[in-house]
Parts: C-alpha cells; structure tokens; sequence
C-alpha cells in the first residue's frame, strides 16, 4: 500500500514528544502499521483511534498493543479516505488530534480531506515525503509555492517539527521526510464568504501555472465570463498579468470575495 513503516524507537518518542499532547487528547491516527507511534501515543493521551486498512497490519499491530499493555488504542480497519471524521468525533465526545505517518501517494488527498473536517480536528502533526512537505510550508513566490501551500495556510498555523532521515524507515525511502504541525485556527484570519468558491478559485489558478493569473483562470472551468474575472481582479487590486504562485493567501481570499460580489 506504499507504506514506509517507521522503525527507529528514538525518533518515534522524539515526534510524540514535539506534539505536545494533553493527558485527556483523543487522536486520530492515521496508518498506524506496526506501532511505533501508537505505543508511545497511548502512553500520553487518553484514548488514539489507530487507523490501519490492511487486516494482516491490524493484527500484528493488536499483538504488539496487548503486549504492551495499551488498552486504550481502537484499532478501525479502514481506509482512511473512507471513514467519517465527524463520526469518530461524535463517539469520542471531543475534538480530535490527528497524527499520520502519510504515504506519498495519499498525502494531498487526506490533508484536503482534514482541511474539510477541521470542524471536529483541533491540529494535526503529519509526516510527509519532504517533497510534499515542502510545498505545504512553501512562501509565495516559490517554486514550491502551490495549492496545498494556499489551502492549509488559509485555514491553519503551520510549523516544521522534525526532520527525520530515510533510514528511519523500512523499507528505506529514497528521500527524507518532514513532520509539520498543523493548527487549525478557531477563528480565520481572512474569511472567504463562499469557501467552496476559494478553494476552486485556487485549484483553477493553479492548474495552468505557466499562464498569468487571468488567462489561468479564463482556460479553466470555474465558468466566469472575462468581463468578471477583468472587473474582480481590478477591485481586488491584484495585476491580471501575475502568476497564481505570487499571491498571498489573503489575496486569494480578497479575489474570491470580489468574484462572490460581481
């Protein structure tokens, strides 16, 4: 399933520990594998949902918990872009924190899918590829500067927690990878009235990234005639001859506002 299962023990508690988790945390874990983060998490928190789709994993990972006395771990054999986030809040009472161990290949999709969820996710510490992690931290004007970077940064403050080397792993990746820490803010700094129309507006200008930012847009399918991208581009104050990799976050919000109003 494209997993690289952590297996340093020392890298494991250092990642737990930088989380900064409260003794009455509930979190979400995602990928759980064999247990390297799982053990050190029962041990601070008061209950983690262990996350883990592959049924021969699920079971070496429930011998590895009863062997070490963590009982309480609930192990959910699914994939995690198919459970309900909402439904594991409600059951637990209480905010979710979520941790993840992410494979490349899902990365993008789980953190839009938690972006969609935060309503219930207090913050989040995820591993990525560096690659991915990258671009999630990325300033405007980058290169790595793209819609993952717009669409995290909208909505939470992030931070880089750990490097951690590709032999920390088995099997061994070819590259390293970044732990970020995720906080979703309880109040945004700059709303968006019509979000859905933001995070399109977003996914559009980036879709065609060597475009400025107007014929981007016009070439995408957000469906706005050019006399109403023209008009919103001029009230938001924003050149229609830029790239969407200059713009801030709060230009982006500015635009979609300008687009909701036209």
């Amino acid at each position: 399933m494209g997993q690289n299962f952590l297996s340093d023990p020392n890298v494991a508690a250092m990642i737990v520990g930088r989380c900064e988790f409260a003794p009455d945390d509930t979190v979400l874990e995602i990928g759980a594998g064999l247990g390297a983060l799982t053990v050190p998490l029962a041990g601070k928190v008061k209950r983690v949902l262990a996350v883990e789709p592959d049924k021969r994993i699920a079971a070496i990972l429930g011998n590895e918990l009863l062997a070490a006395g963590a009982h309480n771990v609930t192990i959910i054999e699914k994939d995690i872009l198919r459970c309900d986030i909402e439904t594991l809040a409600g059951a637990s009472d209480t905010h979710l924190k979520v941790v993840g161990n992410l494979p490349y290949h899902i990365s993008s999709q789980v953190l839009i899918r938690l972006i969609n969820s935060r309503k219930w996710i207090d913050g989040a510490a995820l591993m990525f590829q560096k690659e991915v992690a990258e671009r999630i931290l990325a300033n405007p004007g980058t290169k790595t500067y793209g819609k993952l970077s717009v669409l995290i940064q909208y909505c939470a403050r992030i931070r880089l927690l750990a490097q951690v080397s590709a032999s920390s792993f088995f099997p061994k990746p070819k590259v390293d990878s970044q732990v970020v820490g995720i906080a979703f803010y309880s109040q945004l700094p700059f709303r968006a009235p019509d979000e859905p129309l933001l995070f399109r507006l977003v996914h559009a200008a980036f879709g065609k990234r060597r475009k400025t930012l107007k014929n981007a847009l016009l070439s995408s399918d957000l469906g706005f005639e050019e006399q109403r991208i023209s008009s919103a581009l001029e009230l938001a104050g924003i050149d229609p001859r830029r790239r969407a990799e200059t713009l801030s976050v709060k230009e982006f919000v500015t635009l979609a506002t300008m687009l909701k109003k036209e």
